[in-house]
């Protein structure tokens, strides 16, 4: 008489019979989040509001004249009867100006349990979290049958046990007040610890695709990435990982990426000075890539002078010229130039600050770093799933490459449109130069236009910061991901993302 029974499962519903005097908003969030799986149904009936003002009137009417009874009769005023009276005159009055409507409201619960014994016990905790909330909910005993085909989603209310109630209180039994961080489509990123619900994002919808990931070593930041870059993979996006620690190598042959590594003995290699052939309107691709040039060498040389960075530019583009590649794009598919045809340029320059530089990139040609970036690219991203790693080079040269490979990638981001995602681990190496720094933020601000979502994840969180570019790229992410954070870089974080104490 008071559970069924279908299949192996044992069910009890419960009703509601009584409520407080006063709820506050999100009441039923304890019972929503019960730590047991429950079948919850609310029933709303709109009511006329002329009706129950008739039925106020002569409610009212009632009260009114129960205490002038008592009073007449000298007898001690019922309380509950004074606060009644009071609420009805405040209903009455709100709901003639229109301010409020008026609703009747069921509530019942049915609880799903494997055996008798787990039944009783469950519904000993659910009573006790209702009775703690000063709701009174009852077993609905001998119509177990009605009460089961209540709470299944077919909307017929079998019992109509109901309440009235107004608009405000009504409004207060919503139960999921707690703010949502979610979107209707892309990855998952994780679970809201106030509601238990899903983090779902695309970034390709937001203003620019851009994220950076900030958190101490240790504090789950390429976990996090690597689960985004595989969900976002699944959904079509090409990946591109530039990774200075080989963390991601394990990865990308589970998936059957591509993994190049770049040393001394690798084979595979890019010419910095690959032009991406492509015309856009009003943009002189050559131009651009002489400044990424200046960028790198400047990486690679140190500090320039105003003399030499002029007689540089001037090296730069004669040696272009040379090979027969001016600011007309027809003349841009032709062949580049090495690292070396700069180097004779400079030396036939027959100038001191032109020998000087020649000097400083001498070692890449014919020194101890030979055959590293001064050959012809035979790197070619054709997999969707592309890691570019640089471990096994010194840590002054890891800057230097990771430039050279970042800009062989925007090349071929430019050259070919499709959704990608390019993650930077490590990104604090671009920040130390300031001419790195500039490059990186120049990416994450023209990358929209891309179709590219720029990732740059660090966890040297005040170098990455102290740099005005660092602040720069924060500010052109549309998602900011804080993780694990070490207490002396906290004042840093809170200050660069306004956040208080809590």
């Amino acid at each position: 008489y008071d559970y069924l029974k279908i299949g192996n499962i044992y069910f009890r519903t419960l009703f509601v019979s009584g409520y407080p005097r006063f709820v506050n908003a999100n009441w039923l969030y304890p019972v929503i989040s019960f730590d047991h799986s429950l079948d919850i149904s609310m029933f709303i009936y709109p009511r006329d509001s002329k009706e129950i003002l008739d039925s106020l009137k002569r409610k009212i009417g009632e009260m009114e004249a129960t205490i002038q009874s008592d009073t007449k009769r000298g007898k001690v005023l019922d309380p509950s009867v004074q606060v009644s009276l009071d609420d009805a005159l405040s209903l009455q009055q709100q709901l003639a100006k229109g301010a409020e409507r008026f609703f009747q409201f069921g509530l019942y619960v049915t609880i799903p349990a494997e055996t008798v014994e787990e039944l009783d016990q469950v519904t000993k905790q659910v009573k006790s979290t209702l009775g703690a909330l000063l709701i009174v909910g009852k077993n609905a005993t001998l119509q177990m049958d009605e009460a089961f085909k209540t709470t299944i989603p077919i909307c017929t209310d079998r019992l109509m046990v109901t309440r009235n109630m107004d608009t405000t209180s009504l409004a207060t039994t919503f139960p999921f007040t707690s703010s949502e961080l979610t979107a209707n489509e892309g990855v998952l990123y994780g679970i809201n610890e106030h509601n238990d619900s899903l983090i779902i994002f695309d970034r390709f919808t937001m203003e620019n695709a851009n994220t950076v990931v900030l958190g101490k070593s240790g504090g789950g930041k390429s976990y996090l990435v690597k689960l985004e870059s595989v969900r976002s993979l699944m959904f079509g996006t090409e990946v591109i990982i530039i990774d200075p620690e080989a963390e991601y190598k394990t990865l990308c042959d589970a998936i059957g990426g591509q993994y190049i590594s770049f040393s001394f003995n690798s084979q595979s290699k890019i010419n910095p000075f690959d032009l991406a052939g492509v015309y856009e309107e009003g943009e002189n691709e050559l131009g651009l890539k002489i400044l990424s040039l200046h960028g790198l060498f400047k990486v690679i040389m140190g500090k320039l002078t105003p003399s030499e960075d002029a007689l540089l530019d001037r090296a730069l583009i004669l040696t272009y010229k040379m090979k027969g590649i001016t600011p007309d794009p027809a003349t841009q598919k032709k062949e580049p130039p090495l690292m070396e045809d700069l180097y004779k340029t400079l030396i036939g320059m027959e100038d001191l600050d032109a020998k000087g530089l020649a000097d400083r990139i001498e070692k890449f040609i014919k020194g101890s770093l030979s055959g590293l970036f001064d050959q012809k690219s035979n790197v070619d991203i054709k997999n969707t799933f592309t890691v570019f790693s640089v471990r096994e080079l010194e840590d002054e040269l890891r800057p230097i490459a990771m430039y050279i490979i970042l800009d062989s990638i925007w090349t071929r981001v430019k050259k070919d449109l499709r959704r990608r995602i390019l993650i930077v681990d490590e990104a604090w190496y671009l920040m130390k130069y300031p001419d790195s720094a500039t490059f990186i933020y120049s990416i994450a601000k023209r990358a929209r236009k891309y179709y590219l979502g720029l990732t740059t994840i660090t966890q040297d969180i005040e170098d990455f910061l102290a740099s005005d570019y660092g602040k720069a790229i924060v500010n052109n992410s549309s998602m900011q991901i804080l993780l694990k954070q070490s207490p002396a870089a906290v004042d840093v974080v809170s200050k660069t993302f306004y956040l208080s104490e809590g």
